[in-house]
């Protein structure tokens, strides 16, 4: 009975001096390995907690595959499956690596550079479509089908199309000498919102003027007008919708610089879609990528957008993939190496060909 009774002691001292040793290692843990014991901990929770009968998916497996393979502690976190069981997925993981790769379809259909510079493109400029890279190529002096890049790349959602054919029409025969204007919104780090203020020509697709201000008004937007346009060449057609703040100063402007207005309909954005268009990208390319801080930040921001993307290095669709200032096609030279330009912090890039140093 005694002995029963010490044996029963002495398991219980072992069990504490193991918990209490555990606690020690743990809280001299280096900041990393404590890192990966809790992601190890919550994915364990998180894939029990998902199931009602848990069997390890193909998620558990090449979680814990990868998990093992950089971190040397790993089985002493693990509970769910025994580290037998991960050593034997790591396995079967390498065995598919290998048999994949040694795959032989024949002679690739595109140069291995050309499929690197391909997913670089992609992996640089996230927001990017096979049209934009496959126009950037262009300008690279790379002859490759538009659907070559798509088959090389993250598939995108298409884009709709218009809904209004006729009125299409209608803005391709008035492109040149026509203009669109519209007013955006630009949400600020302090939950102010700025109005942004886009002219667009349409002839090129060319910017040309973005202004910003907090508080919008018939005379601010006149003004904006006169900057940006020449009074001995101003265009012949300005698109515009039916905001209240074209009032009566604005549309003498217009009248005095000799441009006639074509206001869309009401609750008709289509009927204006150059420029509807256009803020969109602004959207897309900047403004869902960064927070405003004020009215001179979002300035900062969008002159280098129009000046150093926009008009100089972004491809645009419907210029054939050119930009609004038209870009030399750089051809290949064998000597060269593609070097990528940061714009805007690295949002967004401009690739040229330099000769090899």
């Amino acid at each position: 009975m005694r002995s029963r009774k010490l044996a029963s002691m002495l398991r219980r001292l072992f069990h504490t001096v193991a918990i209490t040793a555990r606690a020690v290692a743990r809280a001299v843990l280096r900041p990393r390995d404590l890192a990966l014991e809790n992601l190890a901990l919550r994915q364990q929770v998180a894939s029990l907690a998902a199931k009602p009968h848990p069997r390890p998916d193909r998620f558990d497996r090449v979680f814990w595959s990868l998990l093992a393979s950089l971190w040397p502690s790993w089985p002493h976190s693990l509970a769910f499956v025994q580290p037998a069981t991960v050593i034997r997925w790591h396995r079967a993981g390498f065995r598919l690596f290998w048999r994949f790769k040694s795959r032989r379809h024949g002679r690739p259909p595109i140069d291995d550079d050309l499929r690197i510079l391909i997913t670089r493109l992609a992996t640089e400029n996230p927001t990017w479509g096979a049209p934009r890279i496959h126009g950037e190529l262009l300008k690279l002096g790379f002859a490759v089908a538009q659907t070559t890049v798509a088959k090389y790349m993250p598939k995108r959602s298409p884009t709709p199309a218009s809904p209004s054919p006729t009125w299409s029409t209608f803005l391709k025969l008035h492109l040149d000498g026509a203009v669109g204007i519209d007013f955006f919104d630009i949400p600020t780090a302090t939950f102010d919102v700025l109005r942004g203020f886009a002219i667009l020509d349409h002839t090129r697709r060319k910017l040309l003027h973005l202004g910003v201000t907090k508080h919008p008004t018939a005379e601010w937007t006149a003004n904006q007008l006169r900057q940006a346009f020449d009074f001995a060449d101003p265009p012949r057609l300005l698109f515009r919708d039916r905001d209240s703040i074209y009032g009566s100063t604005f549309t003498g402007t217009v009248s005095a610089l000799g441009i006639q207005e074509v206001i869309s309909a009401p609750h008709s954005p289509w009927q204006n879609p150059f420029a509807e268009r256009v803020i969109g990208s602004i959207r897309r390319d900047l403004l869902d990528h960064v927070i405003v801080l004020n009215e001179r930040h979002a300035t900062k921001l969008l002159r280098e957008y129009q000046s150093a993307y926009y008009n100089s290095s972004r491809t645009h669709l419907g210029l054939d993939k050119d930009t609004p200032e038209p870009r030399p096609v750089q051809p290949p030279n064998p000597n060269d190496v593609i070097l990528g330009f940061p714009i805007l912090g690295g949002l967004h890039h401009r690739y040229e060909r330099r000769a090899a140093a």
